[in-house]
């Protein structure tokens, strides 16, 4: 009993750090399956929110899980989030509805279609659900603090697929755009592993986009590093997205971790110079600073592998 009472302790001690630490949560949205909520990070007090008299972006963050499972408020981004938030930066984290959350999902050659179309219902609703929150925020600027046109959207994982579709689509105009407010534009992309998911073939961008940091290890079983293609259906990774936008000109920052596996989707802190130089130089200072880097440092953690069948097996 006494053991009991003591994890209690620690789980009540570990939640009410969490609402010290949330400054404000919302709900925006609902859908036929579920409420959508989001979770304000204000910025550390004494903090710089500001670089040169220009102001720090707000980071809306989606998280990873496969599509299947995840939470805006894992444990462990709450050291990254302090982090951010102690650097000037505001950080708010979303809910978005798990599209392959009890759904039978298969990746061998006999299934592949079926997954892969299972899979872009799945980013769809995400794209879907990010668009939604940044037109609540822009609805709430004032009462927030947000300047809905200074917002880098940001993933992890399956919440990377969806932040670099996100801004894909932007560039486009696809019908889910009409929810934000006219002229939208992401000021930046994060991704940590992350790709493109396109049923049309490889990704053709009507606009530039905007600077986009692209951190992803060689050897993910997870995520293509590269691409995975099947006629005009394909997932398209960091590198394959950086071979595109070198031969076009566009501006981003990409990171090659040598031999790293799906652990570059969740290896912030390790990265957080990458990070915080991408920020201030690419979105904060406006350089068109394009960065093709292969790393190779044992200071960068290793951690187990997770592959497509870790996942949905």
């Amino acid at each position: 009993m006494k053991r009991i009472l003591m994890v209690l302790a620690g789980v009540l001690v570990a939640c009410s750090c969490l609402a010290q630490h949330v400054s404000e949560t919302r709900l925006f949205a609902r859908r036929d399956t579920c409420d959508l909520y989001l979770d304000v990070y204000a910025p550390a007090p004494g903090s710089s929110t500001s670089l040169d008299g220009r102001p720090k972006p707000t980071l809306l963050f989606v998280f990873g899980g496969g599509f299947i499972t995840g939470s805006r408020r894992e444990p462990y981004y709450q050291p990254w989030f302090k982090l951010l938030n102690e650097d000037g930066y505001r950080i708010v984290a979303i809910d978005y509805r798990l599209g392959l959350k009890g759904q039978r999902v298969r990746f061998d050659l006999c299934h592949v279609f079926d997954a892969a179309r299972k899979t872009k219902h799945a980013v769809n609703l995400g794209v879907e659900d990010v668009f939604s929150a940044v037109r609540y925020l822009a609805d709430h600027a004032g009462e927030l603090g947000v300047d809905p046109d200074n917002i880098v959207v940001m993933g992890n994982s399956a919440g990377a697929i969806i932040s670099l579709t996100s801004e894909w689509e932007v560039c486009n105009g696809s019908a889910r755009t009409d929810i934000l407010p006219a002229g939208f534009r992401f000021v930046g992309v994060m991704s940590f592993a992350g790709a493109v998911m396109s049923d049309s073939g490889k990704p053709v961008y009507r606009h530039e986009p905007c600077p986009q940091l692209l951190l992803h290890g060689t050897a993910d079983g997870a995520v293509a590093y590269d691409k995975t293609a099947f006629g005009r259906w394909g997932l398209f990774g960091s590198s394959a997205l950086a071979r595109l936008w070198s031969r076009k000109g566009y501006v981003y920052c990409i990171y090659r971790y040598q031999d790293h596996n799906h652990d570059m989707a969740s290896n912030f802190l390790a990265t957080w110079p990458e990070q915080k130089r991408f920020l201030e130089e690419n979105v904060v200072r406006r350089t068109r600073r394009t960065v093709d880097a292969l790393v190779d440092d044992p200071a960068v953690p290793r951690m187990k592998d997770i592959t497509l069948s870790t996942i949905y097996d």
